[in-house]
């Protein structure tokens, strides 16, 4: 074989084996990315996620029906509304889920002074009507699903002193007070709210057909009405010094 001749044969061995090399490319186009894969693993996380978004913002929309006016954010007080035909309702359901709503706001009021003051008197006086009104609270609703079970709230914002004690509840404000400035508002506050539970609570002997809820009532008199007088005494005092 001539020297030209080995030279062509080598040039077309090349070329052949050259031809017979699949395309790295194209391996890797139908490996990791086959056609059509990244628009529809694309398409269905879009579609997952809308159902998902569009999941959540419907339960959220159909909790919101159906929440209790009794079970409304506590913390937005002077929002509060009574429910649809609350007048119509029993009197005393409509007490109860009445005044588990006033009582909650109370509640609100004083867990602010673990926070706001470090007056061992008004810290004492707050537990006092936390750990109170919480656990007449619970007895209400027990009493509630024991005699009105399933029945639509009956929150009444027209029953006596309801309207007045929301509207005086600023929770904003207690939120940036501290010491003796939280002390005198807190007791500013608390007064009137007492004294409307004490209103709507007096309704309940004439009015109230279960003897148990005229009970409650007429120990929410009592304690509050002397609550009342502790936080007058103080306020007196801490106006002075």
């Amino acid at each position: 074989m001539s020297k030209y001749s080995f030279l062509l044969a080598a040039i077309l061995l090349t070329a052949l084996l050259a031809a017979c090399q699949p395309n790295p490319t194209r391996i890797d186009s139908t490996v990791h990315k086959p056609e059509g894969q990244s628009s529809t693993t694309s398409h269905a996380s879009n579609t997952h996620s809308d159902n998902h978004n569009g999941s959540i913002h419907t339960d959220a929309n159909h909790n919101s029906t159906k929440r209790n006016p009794s079970e409304q954010n506590s913390m937005n007080h002077s929002e509060m509304q009574s429910a649809p035909n609350a007048a119509n309702a029993a009197y005393d359901l409509q007490f109860l889920d009445t005044m588990v709503a006033h009582h909650q706001s109370a509640v609100d009021m004083a867990k602010l002074a673990a926070k706001h003051t470090s007056n061992p008197e008004l810290l004492k006086l707050a537990e006092k009507i936390a750990a109170d009104q919480n656990q007449e609270i619970s007895q209400m609703k027990q009493w509630r699903e024991k005699w009105f079970a399933g029945k639509p709230s009956a929150l009444n914002m027209e029953m006596a002193g309801m309207v007045g004690s929301m509207r005086a509840i600023d929770m904003k404000q207690l939120t940036l007070l501290k010491e003796k400035d939280f002390d005198v508002m807190f007791v500013e506050q608390m007064i009137p709210h007492h004294a409307d539970a004490i209103a709507m609570s007096q309704e309940v002997a004439t009015r109230a057909e279960n003897a148990e809820l005229k009970l409650l009532a007429s120990q929410i008199i009592k304690e509050q009405q002397a609550e009342i007088k502790q936080m007058r005494d103080s306020q007196a005092k801490w106006l002075v010094n």
